[in-house]
């Protein structure tokens, strides 16, 4: 008699470092790390040295109980953000973890790119420097998260307004100078439809943004750029990012004026076979956005979130990351060896 023929293995899910962006930023994220992973430690401190004066404050925005005003400026939130994604993703990979793929959401997407070799990291905080600098020329504004579907938002929006982001079928962002901003809310929420204004103070993926940069495109520097050595997946073209795209420096000054395709992107992705999302920066938006897709509800896709949703106890950081990092293990990742 034949012996039975064995059961395959369930497929090993792909895993995902996910990186949020703009409004992801809240007081003291991540800042339970700093000191205790050399790593993360390391990392900030390279980025608050590579700003010169501006990295002091930085830095000591970042640390206060009470956040600066100007914190969800993009002089203050871009720079932090790109940092912290940065140092919690090198954490990880330095800790033994291999990503399959890399995805972020706006400023996360140069985190993702960083991380998967197509700048260096001191590349990255030059244009970022840079890129501060050009972007205060842009209209004061913002962006308004609205409960609604694209096709829905589409018959209320005012002349300045644009769909800047497209997060989840029903989930989408605004993004407009500020007096049509506040035009948009006021018509959405006379209709009767949910919507708060995201930490944003300017129309980030607006069309006004590609003028801001080709008025000023002289102020910004083209380091080398390569092909990605680890998948990277792009929120604005909604598929694996090309080599010939990555390499292409218009691609990534054009970005603060295009749509993001978050939404759109990640289930792109995940419709490929199982997957393990990681969210590897500040909060858990992104974690939040993943758990409402088909493909986590059927169970073929995974979402974890390495912080709590917001900064609380001092040691809560580590403590969300220790617990994590064992949840992976269970998920098929190798047993990972933190430096804390």
């Amino acid at each position: 008699m034949d012996a039975p023929t064995p059961c395959p293995c369930p497929p090993r899910p792909r895993v995902v470092l996910t990186f949020p962006g703009q409004g992801a930023q809240h007081s003291r994220m991540a800042a339970g790390l700093y000191g205790v992973s050399k790593s993360f430690t390391s990392t900030m401190d390279h980025a608050f040295d590579a700003f010169g004066p501006a990295g002091r404050t930085l830095r000591e925005g970042w640390l206060a109980a009470t956040p600066p005003t100007a914190f969800d400026d993009i002089s203050y939130a871009q720079p932090l953000l790109y940092a912290v994604n940065c140092a919690m993703g090198t954490m990880l990979i330095e800790s033994g973890l291999r990503p399959d793929v890399l995805l972020g959401h706006s400023v996360g997407e140069l985190a993702a790119a960083t991380l998967a070799g197509v700048f260096s990291f001191d590349c990255g905080l030059r244009y970022l420097s840079e890129y501060i600098g050009v972007y205060q020329h842009a209209p004061r504004g913002g962006m308004l998260a609205v409960a609604a579907s694209p096709r829905e938002v589409e018959a209320h929006l005012v002349p300045g307004v644009v769909i800047g982001a497209v997060n989840a079928p029903r989930q989408v962002l605004l993004s407009a100078p500020k007096e049509a901003l506040a035009d948009v809310e006021a018509a959405l929420r006379g209709a009767g439809i949910t919507c708060s204004r995201a930490r944003a103070l300017q129309p980030f993926h607006h069309p006004v943004m590609r003028d801001v940069v080709t008025a000023h495109a002289g102020s910004l520097t083209r380091p080398p750029l390569h092909p990605p050595h680890t998948t990277l997946y792009s929120a604005y073209t909604g598929q694996e990012l090309a080599d010939e795209l990555a390499t292409d420096w218009q691609f990534w000054t054009g970005q603060p004026a295009e749509p993001v395709l978050f939404g759109p992107t990640l289930e792109h992705l995940l419709s490929s076979g199982p997957h393990l999302l990681i969210e590897a920066g500040p909060g858990q938006s992104l974690t939040a956005l993943a758990r409402r897709t088909p493909a986590v509800a059927r169970g073929e896709a995974t979402a974890l979130a390495l912080l709590p949703a917001r900064a609380g106890e001092p040691d809560a950081d580590i403590e969300a990351v220790r617990a994590a990092l064992t949840q992976l293990a269970l998920y098929g990742c190798d047993p990972l060896t933190p430096d804390f």
